[in-house]
């Protein structure tokens, strides 16, 4: 006869003291060690008319359930009763959502601005740590957000994945190399692809500690006279998608191709654009139609080929600057990234400006993990998504106790994360405050 399961076990639900998210505590420990809320509390100036909760605690408040995968604020309240979690976040309780979302609807218009200018010098901060790079590469997207409902500003515009659905269009520009989200904001739904682009790379370069062997790359959406002027007046390295307009496609067929392989060849040639103030350097992939289109750079295809056009000022090869722009793929990765798993681009409230703050803060919160991970984490931890961080780290259940009048937070003894926690726990230590 197999064992039986134990019928005498007794029940209680009276513990205080359990959390789901003892892990936390590591983000807690790296925004003290940082001193952020001393420095965000000196950067904001925001009178409220509830003052329980200081700016800066609301901010975190919206923050944390982020972090935590708890993305709609009617969901956030279940930390209003985590005591746990409000202690290892030094929070004092925590707003129910009514306060936060009155919150983001009445400070919009006060706090953007130095919200976006506080976060802009983190940027300027973690760009240059632990080390200034030799060289930035600086990628620009937008992506249409589909939402349902009557929010100010979701309106048909450019979606290519839900056509003539409603939605906000709003704009990301990150760093190749570290993935930081240097800049980007919420944008109505008919906004044109590069509408904001020029004053944004303006604001990104001055967070660059140089601009030496700077490089960013585009799709066809910013194929914009104003921003390659920019872009070569400033003598930054760019490639760019160009539309098809019917002045390229007249050439295409007329130039000689120099083969790359069984599949690829490439040409160039010189051509100055309607209005343009002078020539670019335009550069050709062309491939067979049976091979797989690139759905990235195909944008026409004639006489059983496929054909790809760049305009560059880069002095690669034609198929190196193809190469070079395929790497921006990463850039569709961190807008998955943040569309996913950070509600960047959604609509808590029926205020296009309430939703841009909170867009910026979502920002933040995508900026403060990678910041946390390049920083605090070994290096194979530091490609983790933040679903992964979640589930092995900040959601590891902990128990805290008091022994003589000492807080304690106790993990299970087999966690099987114990050395990266401590790992993370010594690199805190280290770390210089922002302030």
């Amino acid at each position: 006869m197999g064992r039986r399961g134990s019928s005498n076990i007794r029940i209680t639900f009276t513990s205080g003291k359990l959390s789901h998210f003892g892990g936390i505590y590591l983000v807690h420990q790296f925004f003290q060690k940082l001193q952020l809320r001393t420095y965000l509390s000196r950067q904001l100036s925001y009178v409220q008319r509830n003052n329980h909760y200081s700016t800066t605690e609301v901010f975190l408040a919206l923050i944390y359930p982020i972090i935590l995968g708890l993305e709609k604020i009617e969901v956030s309240a279940l930390l209003k009763t985590n005591g746990v979690f409000q202690y290892l976040t030094g929070l004092p309780g925590f707003p129910d959502p009514t306060t936060l979302r009155r919150f983001l609807v009445r400070a919009p218009s006060d706090l953007l601005p130095s919200l976006w200018k506080s976060h802009n010098n983190l940027r300027k901060y973690f760009i240059a740590r632990p080390s200034i790079l030799p060289s930035y590469c600086i990628d620009f997207d937008s992506t249409a957000n589909t939402l349902y409902g009557r929010q100010e500003g979701v309106v048909k515009g450019y979606n290519p994945g839900h056509i003539g659905k409603k939605s906000y269009h709003p704009l990301v520009a990150a760093e190749a190399h570290l993935h930081d989200a240097l800049g980007g904001f919420l944008r109505y739904g008919n906004a044109h692809t590069a509408e904001g682009v020029v004053p944004l790379f303006l604001e990104i370069i001055s967070l660059l500690p140089h601009i030496k062997n700077l490089r960013t790359r585009a799709d066809a959406g910013f194929y914009d006279k104003a921003f390659i002027k920019e872009l070569d007046k400033r003598a930054i390295g760019f490639a760019i998608v160009a539309k098809m307009t019917a002045p390229i496609k007249r050439r295409l067929s007329g130039l000689r191709y120099h083969p790359v392989n069984s599949t690829f060849s490439t040409a160039e040639f010189s051509y100055q654009p309607q209005g343009w103030e002078k020539k670019y350097r335009f550069v050709v992939l062309r491939r067979k139609v049976d091979q797989d289109p690139d759905k990235e750079l195909t944008l026409f295809t004639l006489d059983k080929y496929a054909y790809s056009v760049i305009v560059t000022n880069l002095k690669l090869t034609s198929y190196g600057i193809f190469t070079f722009y395929r790497d921006r793929a990463g850039l569709e990765r961190i807008i998955r990234i943040l569309k996913n798993d950070f509600p960047f681009g959604s609509a808590p409230t029926g205020n296009f400006a309430a939703n841009a703050l909170y867009a910026e803060l979502s920002l933040l919160a995508y900026n403060l993990i990678t910041w946390f991970k390049r920083l605090c984490l070994p290096e194979d931890w530091q490609s983790l998504t933040l679903p992964k961080l979640r589930y092995k780290l900040f959601m590891m259940p902990g128990e805290l106790v008091h022994t003589d009048n000492v807080p304690t937070l106790k993990f299970p003894k087999n966690s099987p994360n114990k050395n990266v926690f401590e790992y993370a726990l010594n690199k805190i230590k280290k770390l210089d405050p922002i302030v």
